[in-house]
């Protein structure tokens, strides 16, 4: 981000998202600073690495929020467990059989 990318030539990508091509890093921190935004590095190992312009801060809040969801629409297991006793009436074991049942099902 901004003064860590280390490359002497990246691929620029506006804040609106065009392509304003293959820039030296100082124009590109440059044009960032007068749009009062930061310059992301996006994918470092393409060559040359892409970076956007954009608000870092909006960015992270709004991956967070995605991760959010995500984690909202995942399944969440249940284990579920049945005892018996050694001592147990026959009428108790018909109806754990039938809760057995229904959770198999």
């Amino acid at each position: 981000m901004n003064e860590d990318i280390r490359e002497k030539e990246i691929r620029v990508i506006g804040a609106d998202g065009e392509q304003l091509g293959i820039l030296p890093t100082k124009e590109a921190l440059k044009m960032a600073e007068e749009k009062e935004l930061d310059l992301v590095a996006i994918s470092p190992s393409a060559n040359p690495p892409v970076c956007k312009i954009m608000d870092f801060g909006k960015f992270i809040y709004e991956q967070q929020k995605k991760d959010k969801e995500a984690k909202k629409k995942q399944k969440v297991i249940t284990i579920k467990e049945i005892r018996l006793s050694a001592t147990i009436e026959e009428h108790d074991i018909e109806i754990k059989a039938n809760n057995a049942k229904k959770i198999l099902s």
